[in-house]
């Protein structure tokens, strides 16, 4: 008698690593995977420690308006917490360059005064023109401070706003760290300054940030509940930032320590009784290079990839692991990195490339290394 039969063969071999240092090579008795699953491509290499270029977006703030003196518009960049390079400050730039040389004379700042995060859009498109791997981004305070006393951009506006910045970024410079610094809080400011007299009449003729500070002294109710909301809404900003960036792996919010920062008059500027002074730079400096990332750590994460593969197709898993934590891991089979969040499924004749991020932005030197751990057999009998 002759039949067909359909018998389902599973063949398991112990998990080797190939072609990465300290794994393991496969054993004499492994059945070798297909030579384009272990076949190494040429890769990027890791980058880990010091930043040697970086970039500035936002507004007023990171160009230091009125540090020093009536700046309005172009800002006294030398005095700017990120890239400014007046040894009083001790920006980030500065602070980089103490222990990176290579970052000297390589720092630009794109902010312009009065952007909001809309604007921060086009600054991106300028930053990915160069080869920046450190960029810092503030924005958010003209989102809710128009001097027409417009309506504050709505929240969810904003998201999209930075999404798409982010996105930009991350598009046009892969590899670059991206620091987020949350929205200052500009109630503390009209708690600070509502009664001091020079103060008040500067909000009032330069129709400083009217959503917050018009009527500065009125404990009317209309107004205790203006200022609740525009405190409000910035709390929803900085929200937007941390959900935002928490998605894109080279990215790092400061947790809101801007935010919660503690004022004191001497971090404000007495000529608009609204941006940092001189000191209150130094103060935005150090409280958000505290929250940046360690640069001092020099240690990159590793990733693998193990496979199961059925056929002409192959389901890759990928894993990684680092000293202090991985931020996440990165793939493609072309050009663009994606976001490693399941297996991922690949025809035979493709290849796949992938690297690990750790905690502080350092990445791994990408590999297309794959250690086959399961295939299934699904051959036909005839008797």
């Amino acid at each position: 008698m002759r039949f067909h039969s359909l018998r389902l063969l599973l063949v398991l071999w112990v998990v080797v690593g190939v072609g990465l240092g300290g794994w393991a090579q496969p054993s004499a008795a492994r059945v070798d995977a297909t030579p384009h699953v272990s076949a190494r491509l040429p890769i990027d290499p890791e980058r880990v420690g010091y930043p040697r270029s970086m970039a500035a977006l936002g507004d007023s703030i990171t160009i230091a308006v009125d540090a020093t003196s009536l700046s309005i518009p172009q800002g006294e960049p030398a005095n700017a917490w990120a890239t400014g390079t007046n040894a009083a400050v001790n920006s980030h730039y500065e602070r980089i360059l103490a222990a990176e040389p290579a970052i000297n004379g390589n720092a630009t700042n794109f902010a312009v005064n009065g952007a909001k995060m809309v604007d921060l859009l086009p600054q991106a498109t300028q930053a990915i023109t160069m080869p920046h791997d450190y960029i810092t981004l503030l924005a958010g305070a003209n989102d809710v401070c128009h001097r027409d006393a417009s309506d504050m951009t709505d929240v969810a506006l904003y998201r999209t706003q930075f999404i798409n910045v982010l996105t930009t970024l991350s598009s046009g410079l892969p590899d670059a760290r991206i620091f987020v610094v949350s929205v200052p809080d500009v109630y503390q400011l009209w708690q600070l300054l509502h009664t001091n007299p020079s103060a008040r009449s500067i909000w009032n003729f330069a129709t400083i940030c009217p959503k917050m500070l018009a009527n500065p002294e009125s404990t009317a109710q209309v107004d205790v509940e203006r200022r609740a909301r525009v405190r409000q809404r910035i709390v929803e900003y900085n929200t937007q930032l941390a959900e935002v960036c928490a998605t894109f792996i080279h990215c790092r919010y400061d947790g809101g320590a801007f935010f919660d920062g503690a004022l004191s008059p001497s971090d404000i500027s007495t000529i608009d009784y609204f941006h940092p002074s001189l000191g209150g730079q130094a103060r935005l400096a150090a409280v958000s290079y505290a929250q940046t990332f360690a640069f001092t750590d020099t240690v990159a994460p590793v990733s693998r990839a193990t496979a199961v593969q059925s056929g002409a197709m192959r389901q890759i898993t990928l894993r990684a692991s680092d000293d202090v934590g991985v931020s996440g891991i990165e793939y493609r089979t072309t050009n663009a990195w994606l976001r490693y969040t399941a297996p991922v499924l690949l025809a035979d004749n493709e290849t796949l490339i992938y690297r690990a991020v750790d905690v502080n932005g350092n990445i791994e030197g990408s590999h297309a290394d794959v250690v086959l751990v399961q295939q299934v057999f699904i051959p036909v009998v005839q008797k």
